[in-house]
């Protein structure tokens, strides 16, 4: 889930860019320092918005940069259990498919990916089902839901399990032709339902 945060921090302007727009600066040195952290609490930082408020400056003895006492709006990501996501494979492996969702990936162990048996084809790089067919490759597009987050500061280390085995959810090429077939079975009823006219 995307927020906007208000958060409130100190910032350091080095003397080489005094002579530049504070408020930009202030942006820039606080998007260098946490932009792309994740906090287990909040998140992945993705961008500062804009500097909301600003508090005089204080210099340090040994430094010469300014420090800043700033309060900023700031984008971040928070992966949530239960919420429902729509990516792309980013990488089939023979457990499973990552999935790139915005700023983060996930993965859709093979056991959660559909209700037949999934195998995997080395050649082609893909998963294939066994009775259905279905294939999943690099590349496609996916609904999956948010099953499993363990947020860590490190992005290696983090790891977000989804699945694709609810109703509605799963391949978008799968979830059409399903709905295709639902509509025509739908046409088929009216059809039977339909009384016969009278001569």
């Amino acid at each position: 889930m995307y927020k906007i945060l208000t958060v409130e921090d100190t910032v350091r302007v080095p003397p080489r860019r005094f002579d530049e727009n504070l408020k930009t600066v202030i942006t820039s040195e606080f998007e260098n320092t946490i932009t792309g952290r994740i906090d287990k609490n909040v998140g992945i930082v993705l961008s500062v918005l804009k500097v909301v408020d600003m508090g005089e400056g204080k210099i340090i003895m040994g430094d010469g940069a300014i420090y800043y006492n700033v309060t900023l709006e700031v984008l971040v990501y928070q992966p949530v259990l239960n919420e429902v996501i729509e990516g792309s494979v980013s990488e089939i492996i023979e457990f499973g498919a990552f999935v790139n969702f915005g700023p983060m990936d996930g993965l859709a162990h093979v056991s959660q990916i559909t209700e037949d048996y999934m195998s995997y084809d080395q050649k082609n790089s893909m998963l294939v089902g066994k009775e259905t067919k279905k294939t999943l490759k690099l590349g496609d597009t996916i609904r999956a839901r948010i099953v499993s987050v363990s947020l860590k500061p490190k992005f290696s280390s983090s790891k977000i399990g989804l699945t694709m085995r609810q109703p509605y959810l799963g391949k978008l090429d799968w979830l059409e032709e399903e709905k295709k077939a639902q509509k025509k079975k739908e046409t088929k009823v009216e059809k039977k339902e339909k009384p016969r006219e009278k001569k």
